[in-house]
C-alpha cells in the first residue's frame, strides 16, 4: 500500500485520480483549498480509513502526516472561467505550489507527478504537437496566467530532478472531459452539453472549423497511473489523438442528447488555439496500447451525469 498525496484532489481530474488510487489499494491524502474543487467529488470516500481530506492552500502549506510515497500535483484552476477569475492564484499554484509539492517529495524521497497541460504549446504552429515542440505562447496574453504557470511548473520540476535527484514525471494533459466537470466550467464539452440539455442555443467559436482532441476522464487517469510506473522523466503527451472539428462536436452533442437546440456561432476568444491534437508516439512507446473511450460513448456518460446534476 503506497501513500499518495494528491493536490487538487477535490477537483475534476484529481477526484477521479483519488478514486483510482483507492481502488487499487493505495492510501490517499487529498489536499484542496476548494477554490474550484468540490467536497461532493470526494464524499463517497468519507468512511474509508485509507482516505484523508485536508483543506489547505498548497501555495502556503502541505500539512500531510506520515511517510509519503508519491506526490501527484494537480492543484490549479484549469478552465478559462476559473483561471481568469483567479489569475494570481493560478500563477501561485504553478510556482509556489509546485515548489512546495516538490519539497514534500524531496523530503520523503517520493516520486513526483506533475499534471501539466497541452496549453504549454499555446496556439501551436506545429501539428500534431510533439513533446519537443517549444510552443507559441503569449506571455502577456489573456490565457498567459495558466500557460506560463504550467511552463514554469515544468521548469522547476526538471530543476528539482537535476539538482536534487527528485524522481519526477511530467504529464502534458490534453482536453479531458467526463462526469464531475462543473456546469459553469467554461470549457467546450460541459458548455455544449449544458446548453443542449437545457434547450439553449449551442455556442460554437468561429466558423466551427477549430479542432480539439478529447480524452475521457477514465482513460486519462489510467494514463497518469501508467506514467507513474515507467522510467521516463521528460514530458509525455497524454490524451486522445482523435481530432474533431467543433462544429462536428456540436452536432454529436445534439445527437447524443436528443436536443433540438440551434447552433449559434460566436467570436473566437483571444489566443484560442486553432488546432489541438497530441502526437502520442512517445506514449505508445512507453505504454503500448492506449485506452481510448469512443467520444460518443464518453459524451453519453457525461450527459447522463449532467442531466442528473441539472435535475433534468
Amino acid at each position: 500500500m503506497a501513500h499518495v498525496v494528491v493536490t487538487g484532489g477535490a477537483g475534476f481530474l484529481g477526484s477521479h485520480l483519488c478514486d483510482a488510487l483507492l481502488a487499487r489499494g493505495d492510501r490517499v491524502t487529498a489536499v484542496d483549498d476548494l477554490s474550484t474543487g468540490r467536497p461532493a467529488n470526494l464524499i463517497h470516500h468519507a468512511a474509508d480509513d485509507r482516505f484523508r481530506f485536508v483543506r489547505a492552500d498548497v501555495t502556503r502549506a502541505l500539512p500531510v502526516d506520515g511517510h509519503v510515497d508519491v506526490v501527484a500535483h494537480l492543484a490549479s484552476p484549469a478552465s478559462p472561467v476559473h483561471y481568469r477569475r483567479l489569475p494570481v492564484e493560478t500563477l501561485a499554484a504553478g510556482s509556489a505550489g509546485t515548489r512546495r509539492a516538490l519539497e514534500l517529495a524531496r523530503e520523503h524521497g517520493a516520486r513526483f507527478l506533475l499534471a501539466s497541460t497541452s496549453e504549454v504549446y499555446g496556439d501551436p504552429e506545429v501539428h500534431p504537437q510533439t513533446e519537443d515542440y517549444r510552443g507559441s505562447v503569449d506571455p502577456v496574453g489573456p490565457r498567459s496566467m495558466y500557460d506560463e504557470a504550467k511552463r514554469f511548473a515544468e521548469a522547476i520540476t526538471v530543476a528539482y530532478h537535476r539538482c536534487h535527484g527528485v524522481d519526477v514525471r511530467i504529464a502534458r494533459i490534453f482536453n479531458t472531459y467526463g462526469p464531475r466537470l462543473r456546469v459553469d466550467d467554461g470549457r467546450v464539452v460541459p458548455t455544449l452539453l449544458a446548453q443542449a440539455l437545457r434547450g439553449e442555443p449551442l455556442t460554437v467559436a468561429g466558423d466551427g472549423n477549430r479542432t480539439r482532441s478529447f480524452s475521457y476522464v477514465d482513460d486519462e487517469v489510467r494514463l497518469l497511473l501508467d506514467l507513474l510506473e515507467v522510467d521516463h522523466t521528460g514530458p509525455v503527451n497524454l490524451g486522445s489523438d482523435d481530432e474533431i472539428r467543433l462544429a462536428d462536436l456540436a452536432a454529436l452533442v445534439l445527437d447524443v442528447t436528443g436536443s433540438n437546440s440551434p447552433v449559434h456561432h460566436v467570436p473566437v476568444p483571444p489566443d484560442d488555439p486553432a488546432r489541438r491534437r497530441p502526437d502520442l508516439g512517445l506514449a505508445r512507446r512507453l505504454f503500448g496500447t492506449l485506452p481510448q473511450t469512443p467520444l460518443r460513448e464518453g459524451l453519453h456518460r457525461t450527459a447522463d451525469w449532467f442531466a442528473s446534476t441539472l435535475g433534468l
